[in-house]
């Protein structure tokens, strides 16, 4: 004859809800939504610790530059033009005398602030236009499909090159406003794809034929299935524009002295690389890790939210 005791304390490890029992096995094995299994795919894979490390070290010293450096980006000494490493300076003097190192520490200021602004920007205008016209389709998709066509159609190079020759004043906040001016056509377009795909989900059909408007539909049941794309990209971009910013301040067209950037500090160390090596060797060093930091941290970001590459 069964003990009722061992029976009673059986039926009482059993979970139960409102409507009765639940298997062990279901509550163990209840699927995660795509935002969990897409951080529970990124806490695995070092090389995302390794480039959000450098990216919160780069924030970092972008707001707060003394925080490694004590000097004065513009404090130069002729004296000491195109000197290599001394104590106090790690990394040598330029050709005006200024501290390599202090100038390689701020420069990450402008470029940081470009790219951030810049993606955020771009991000915002291109999901907003994009996720629009992919929604309500017709004439407003029509629209805005040529409109970004003809902004696809300029060399966003040449085109920085032309528009900021005739802007005077290069500054942080002209060179993002030309990057978002020309950059969100391609965050619109992959906006538009996946809100079309998200809008023909049974789950959104039910909400409409349950009298869901507009705005709950898009904010509620569109947009956080069609934001995975959108972020992917963003973050890959973000680390194109960093160097986009260099590549204009380089050819003098984009941020201008007295800010201190690393294009600026290629730009005059390239005519020296035979005399003063380290001129260049920093300031591009740290503009490539940069760039490489946030390409991988998007190529981690795109592993863990596309579901085919599982």
């Amino acid at each position: 004859m069964p003990d009722m005791t061992d029976s009673q304390s059986l039926v009482d490890a059993v979970p139960t809800t409102a409507a009765g029992p639940v298997d062990p096995a279901v509550s163990r094995d209840r699927p995660r939504s795509l935002w969990n299994d897409a951080w529970h795919d990124l806490s695995r894979k070092p090389m995302f610790y390794i480039s959000g490390a450098l990216i919160v070290f780069l924030v970092l010293i972008a707001i707060w530059p003394k925080l490694v450096a004590s000097g004065d980006p513009l404090a130069c000494d002729l004296s000491k033009s195109q000197l290599g490493p001394t104590g106090g300076h790690p990394f040598g003097f330029d050709q005006q005398g200024c501290d390599v190192f202090t100038r390689t520490v701020y420069g990450a200021r402008a470029s940081v602030s470009v790219g951030i602004f810049s993606t955020v920007g771009v991000t915002v205008l291109g999901s907003l236009l994009g996720g629009l016209a992919g929604y309500f389709g017709g004439w407003l998709d029509a629209i805005l499909s040529r409109v970004s066509d003809i902004f696809f159609g300029i060399p966003i190079l040449l085109g920085g090159v032309v528009f900021l020759s005739v802007v005077k004043g290069g500054s942080v906040t002209t060179v993002s406003l030309f990057m978002i001016l020309l950059g969100w056509p391609q965050i619109a377009r992959i906006a538009r794809g996946a809100v079309i795909t998200a809008k023909q989900q049974d789950y959104v059909q039910a909400a409409r034929a349950l009298g869901a408007g507009h705005t709950r539909l898009l904010l509620r049941h569109i947009a956080p299935n069609a934001l995975a794309p959108v972020i992917v990209v963003a973050t890959i971009a973000l680390g194109t524009y960093i160097s986009l910013e260099a590549t204009l301040s380089y050819l003098g067209v984009g941020l201008k002295p007295p800010a201190v950037s690393w294009g600026i500090d290629i730009s005059a160390a390239s005519n020296q690389i035979n005399n003063a090596p380290h001129m260049l060797l920093w300031p591009a060093g740290a503009l490539s890790v940069t760039v490489l930091a946030f390409i991988l941290l998007g190529d981690a970001v795109r592993d863990a939210l596309d579901p085919k590459l599982r």
